[in-house]
């Protein structure tokens, strides 16, 4: 996997422009941050956000997949104002668990997610080599 990183443009932060990869595709559905019991037990968005990545994780697991294989995510939170408010605290959950891995990520902010209690949904797509 190659970060894409034009000539001249300040590197991001937190994520990539762009990320050139080869392999075997894996999709994941977006994830909340609820349990694989479908509970809801952090009502932060940092909590969520933990659970929501532990939960995209798992997810890639199941395929043979690992932090370093995700090539693009893309959030949808609720909130903008507590999705910035919690960025020291989102930023040492992904070192932790992604380590300084970084895809070509978007953050959308949206009216609603389909479960009324879910702040944040993540969708992922990763490249596994062959």
């Amino acid at each position: 996997m190659r970060t894409l990183l034009p000539p001249g443009w300040p590197r991001p932060k937190g994520y990539s422009n762009g990320v050139e990869a080869a392999g075997r595709l894996v999709f994941v559905a977006g994830q909340i941050g609820w349990t694989p019991e479908q509970r809801f037990e952090a009502s932060s968005f940092a909590g969520q956000f933990s659970q929501a990545l532990d939960n995209t994780l798992a997810v890639l697991r199941e395929a043979g997949a690992a932090p370093e294989h995700v090539a693009r995510m893309t959030w949808y939170i609720t909130d903008k104002r507590a999705y910035l408010a919690a960025l020291s605290e989102i930023g040492a959950i992904w070192r932790e668990r992604m380590g300084k891995h970084y895809p070509a990520m978007a953050v959308v902010e949206v009216k609603a997610l389909i479960e009324d209690a879910a702040l944040i949904e993540i969708e992922t797509t990763a490249v596994v080599p062959r």
